[in-house]
């Protein structure tokens, strides 16, 4: 009798790269909406509106790159000196390092005997990859990669601030807000249930989510916009 392979898919593989591209894009669309919908609430014209918007664009890509990568790299830079610490500590005190990963293995679940087995085991293919992993925490999966991180969350942003500036330049004048608001919301919708989903959670859950926060970034910055409108009126 055959049997079927057993095959599972997991979602945290792609957890560094998926944080800063639904961040990302999420910031751009709800950012760049905010501000169009601001200024086209104080009564600008198209020209102002999509020129704000797009500066909104460029900083904002900018921006969100930039703190991506100090952010990461400082996560980086964390897991380098714990591993440059956990190599010495191999290097000086090995028993003692073998007593902490068995103690590790014990808290797990493991009885003394197996957990000091695993421990040996793990220490003689490769120590420092088994204290990184089971003591620090860190391993190729979750590492930081800074690079990464900046690239994907500029283009995103930029992605996503894109939507709103191509609604704004073909809506009629007068309804620049309602249009801008109305495609935002659905576009974030949209965006939460495909991070939701790409992440292996709740798709509803996931866009009701994004689209609540995003509704009211773009009803405080048209408040703003009327109440500054009607004062420069």
């Amino acid at each position: 009798m055959s049997r079927l392979a057993h095959s599972e898919i997991h979602m945290i593989h792609r957890i560094g790269w998926l944080r800063a591209a639904v961040l990302g894009a999420n910031d751009g669309l709800v950012s760049t909406a905010s501000l169009v919908v601001g200024v086209a609430a104080a009564g600008s014209g198209r020209s102002e509106v999509l020129i704000a918007g797009l500066a909104g664009l460029v900083a904002g890509a900018m921006s969100m790159a930039a703190g991506e990568y100090v952010s990461v790299s400082s996560q980086a830079d964390a897991e380098q000196a714990d591993i440059a610490r956990e190599t010495r500590e191999l290097e000086e005190t090995p028993k003692e390092e073998l007593d902490e990963l068995t103690r590790i293995y014990v808290e797990r679940g493991l009885d003394e005997p197996l957990a000091r087995q695993v421990a040996i085991q793990l220490t003689e293919k490769d120590a420092l990859g088994a204290h990184a992993r089971d003591e620090l925490g860190i391993s190729e999966t979750v590492t930081a990669h800074p690079l990464q991180a900046a690239l994907v969350s500029a283009v995103t942003f930029a992605a996503g601030a894109v939507v709103p500036l191509i609604v704004a330049s073909i809506a009629p004048g007068a309804e620049i807000t309602l249009f801008v608001a109305a495609s935002t919301l659905f576009g974030l919708a949209a965006l939460g249930g495909l991070g939701a989903s790409a992440g292996g959670a709740g798709i509803v859950k996931g866009a009701v989510r994004v689209t609540f926060w995003g509704a009211l970034a773009m009803a405080a910055t048209a408040a703003v916009g009327m109440i500054f409108g009607v004062s420069a009126g």
